[in-house]
């Protein structure tokens, strides 16, 4: 009935032309955008569906993660396009969690959603 590996994830936002800023300009990252939406390209076929919704209320948990080997250059360079790291019970003076698990930052988009920078190998 599925096909295999062709599922996505999705979240919605506010402002997509914000979004769109965000994602592509500040982060980089491939962004196209179709019927009033955006896709955001994570890889090879790997994308999000980022969709307008009105009376949006920000997620209160990380909707994406992005994986990164060094999070002290990953959170300076952020830092640099403009990123604001959340102060998260537990964080170092630069945004970082180094209480156990996995190193990890987190910071929003324009719509108030959770993303973070998370330190794996």
């Amino acid at each position: 009935m599925f096909e295999y590996g062709k599922a996505f994830s999705g979240f919605a936002v506010d402002d997509v032309d914000s979004a769109r800023r965000f994602y592509g300009t500040t982060l980089e990252l491939p962004v196209t955008a179709d019927n009033g939406m955006l896709r955001l390209e994570l890889g090879p076929e790997k994308h999000v569906l980022i969709y307008p919704k009105k009376n949006h209320t920000p997620a209160t948990y990380t909707v994406l993660n992005f994986p990164v080997s060094d999070i002290d250059s990953a959170v300076e360079d952020l830092v640099g396009r403009g990123v604001v790291f959340e102060a998260f019970e537990g964080v170092d003076a630069q945004g970082v969690f180094r209480r156990g698990g996995p190193l990890i930052a987190w910071f929003r988009d324009p719509a108030g959603n959770i993303l973070s920078v998370l330190e794996q190998d």
